[in-house]
């Protein structure tokens, strides 16, 4: 009896956690859902039902009304692969490294510098975008896209991911085993330690990936050109003039921007799910 009691209450949770998990996938899905669908709607049917699953009539006219704007999704793309792919590089590979250093090597000061990198978390980007602006006028950066990627080297929360993942994944006798066959360091580090760190640096990729392609902030400090204009800021030109916004086209426009980031996910999904798995285990 306490078996079958058992059995009905394994079953009852299993059903609860999958309709749990279903709720959360639709609810997932429900914001692409509408953008999609809105992108072929036309500016009245929106107004009227913003919530349809019904997809519209409109999608040429909707590009027709981007391409008026002065929307080019074809330079959009190209400026904002760029910096997402550069400043994606940039973060991975250098917050990889300084995180092998503060795991690798026993140095007098590696407690208090990662404690150092740990306070610049507690620090808003807004709060020093004022001098980092003034910096790059000086140095007449402005209307450049490497403000943008260099930045990236220096991305404290991405060290103390990969510090925190390398810790238990990183055998140091593999290491110690290297040296004495007389790798230098950064053989090590480039042909031993970052094949290990595989799907940590596909989870971080895609964060940064994504942080930097959304990125709205700095580059309309920074970039003032618009022909050099990421995707995001070509978006926010299609807020329309003070008489009327064609909420279409800017559904479109969305959703234009929101391919790069499914493209990327699908591509790195497997290192990050073997990540997540990888992780669990070894916690």
């Amino acid at each position: 009896m306490a078996v079958v009691n058992k059995k009905a209450s394994t079953y009852a949770f299993k059903i609860i956690a999958y309709t749990f998990c279903l709720l959360l996938t639709i609810l997932s899905l429900f914001p692409f859902v509408i953008m999609i669908v809105n992108s072929t709607r036309s500016t009245g049917e929106i107004q009227s039902h913003a919530i349809s699953f019904i997809p519209g009539s409109n999608l040429k006219a909707n590009w027709n009304v981007l391409m008026g704007r002065g929307f080019d999704p074809f330079a959009g793309f190209r400026h904002s692969l760029i910096i997402s792919v550069g400043s994606t590089a940039c973060n991975v590979y250098f917050s990889t490294m300084t995180a092998f250093a503060l795991v690798a090597y026993d140095w007098k000061l590696r407690k208090p510098f990662f404690t150092v990198i740990m306070a610049v978390l507690m620090i808003p980007a807004q709060v020093t975008s004022i001098g980092f602006y003034q910096f790059m006028y000086k140095i007449h950066w402005t209307n450049n896209y490497l403000p943008l990627i260099l930045p990236a080297i220096a991305a404290p929360a991405t060290v103390f991911f990969m510090r925190q993942y390398m810790i238990p994944s990183l055998p140091m006798e593999i290491l110690q085993s290297a040296r004495i066959d007389g790798a230098g360091e950064f053989r090590i580090f480039n042909q031993i330690v970052l094949p290990m760190m595989k799907p940590a640096m596909a989870t971080q990729a895609i964060f940064s990936f994504v942080m930097s392609w959304n990125q709205l902030f700095m580059p309309q400090i920074l970039i003032t050109d618009m022909e050099k204009y990421t995707m995001p800021q070509m978006v926010s030109l299609l807020n329309g003039d003070a008489y009327r916004t064609e909420y279409g086209s800017v559904y479109l426009g969305l959703f234009l921007t929101v391919v790069p980031i499914l493209i990327a996910y699908f591509i790195l999904s497997k290192y990050i799910i073997e990540g997540v798995a990888l992780g669990g285990v070894k916690g």
